[in-house]
């Protein structure tokens, strides 16, 4: 049976990305997908892309591949001023490979955010009084100009699926690198999944029955380097799965 792992939001979390492919192979998975946002983060880029550019898998650029490709180091934040500082020649290069969406199988389909944005959110919608989950007729409308029986997205770093009344499935794997933050777009706003854990899917390549994975690791150890690098909020996100 063809098993597929999705893997989304790594971050340069190696110690996670390690921890979720060992797991998805303990599973079966015999193919790979990556949805973008790999190596922005205090941690480990430089490792994480020696780690995932010989594999070849099929990835997708998120937000923060667009940003270090395209901002100055004036316009960046501080994840991917890390990143910009310290990647190659090599790395960028392969980041320019990187479609910003893939129809990937005439039944999947992948993108960050939403079909059109590498910042919006799929699966949830932010306002002023907070974020809830986008209710399925809203998925369905966001989706609606693709027939692929599966959408996959990153991007909000929180694990959902959504089943549609014609039977298309829409999922997000959560993230493998980092399981909380807070953002000021649209609003201000956190993304929090209350633990630790790594997080990606494994899709069944025949049914596309998609089950959400969440996998421990050695999380002191990057919360310790995020430390090391003046971040106290990713390093309280790493230990917590909390934003504050």
């Amino acid at each position: 049976m063809n098993r597929i792992a999705v893997l989304s939001d790594i971050h340069g979390n190696l110690p996670a990305l390690e921890a979720c492919v060992d797991d998805a192979r303990q599973r079966g998975c015999d193919q790979f997908i990556n949805l973008g946002d790999i190596l922005s983060g205090p941690l480990w880029p430089v490792e994480t892309a020696a780690f995932l550019r010989p594999l070849d898998w099929p990835t997708i650029a998120g937000n923060h591949e667009r940003q270090l490709l395209t901002q100055t180091r004036d316009q960046m934040g501080a994840s991917d001023l890390y990143a910009d500082a310290v990647i190659g020649e090599g790395d960028r290069a392969w980041l320019r490979t990187l479609p910003p969406t893939l129809a990937w199988r005439p039944d999947i389909y992948l993108c960050h955010g939403t079909l059109e944005s590498d910042l919006d959110y799929m699966l949830h919608d932010v306002s002023e009084a907070g974020v809830i989950d986008t209710p399925p007729d809203a998925v369905a409308a966001r989706v609606a100009e693709r027939r692929e029986r599966l959408v996959l997205c990153g991007h909000s770093h929180a694990p959902r699926q959504v089943k549609l009344s014609d039977g298309r499935t829409v999922a997000n794997p959560g993230s493998v690198g980092l399981p909380a933050y807070d953002w000021d777009r649209p609003h201000y706003h956190v993304m929090e999944t209350g633990s630790p854990d790594a997080r990606y899917a494994v899709v069944d390549g025949d049914t596309l029955a998609v089950e959400l994975v969440a996998v421990a690791y050695d999380h002191e150890s990057a919360a310790r380097k995020a430390e090391g690098e003046g971040r106290g909020d990713w390093a309280l996100a790493l230990r917590t799965g909390r934003a504050r």
